[in-house]
């Protein structure tokens, strides 16, 4: 797994052994950026369910100003920490070891806003997507104008709008 573009192109990025991550794959993050283009200079983002940080670290890669990874799985989180630091990317960039919701709790207490939101549950956990959706639909972490991104299997249909 590698950035695609960007600041830090080309880089590798680790992952972990076995099947506890899925990764967003090189060619589906690729897209994801070509699409959303300039518009991710100077933005806030904001991955969920992190995994490797790999979408995230993209964004930064791509001219975010800023990235927030939650991930609860603490193999993952600690992961993310060595993907950053083997970029050298700092303070720009900031881990939250806790579940979803929980995390953007703590991102709401704060004011954050971020102007992209990508969110990647496991596919099984069909759960997750209702409620972190569920959730952002009235949350003001969501920055006027923003855009919440879900990657889901191609057969699970999610609502255009929520909230």
């Amino acid at each position: 797994m590698r950035v695609i573009a960007g600041k830090y192109r080309s880089r590798t990025l680790r992952s972990l052994r076995g099947q506890a991550l899925r990764p967003t794959s090189d060619r589906l993050r690729e897209t994801l950026f070509n699409i959303l283009g300039v518009a991710m200079q100077g933005a806030a983002f904001i991955d969920l369910y992190a995994g490797t940080g790999a979408v995230g670290i993209e964004a930064l890669s791509r001219g975010a100003r800023s990235a927030i990874f939650i991930e609860h799985h603490a193999p993952a989180a600690a992961l993310i920490r060595r993907n950053l630091d083997s970029l050298g990317i700092g303070k720009e960039a900031e881990i939250l070891s806790v579940d979803v919701l929980r995390g953007i709790e703590r991102l709401e207490t704060r004011h954050a806003h971020a102007q992209f939101i990508f969110l990647d549950p496991p596919y099984a956990a069909s759960e997750e997507y209702e409620s972190a959706l569920a959730y952002l639909g009235e949350s003001s972490l969501v920055a006027p104008g923003g855009r919440v991104i879900a990657e889901h299997l191609k057969t699970r249909s999610l609502p255009e709008r929520i909230g």
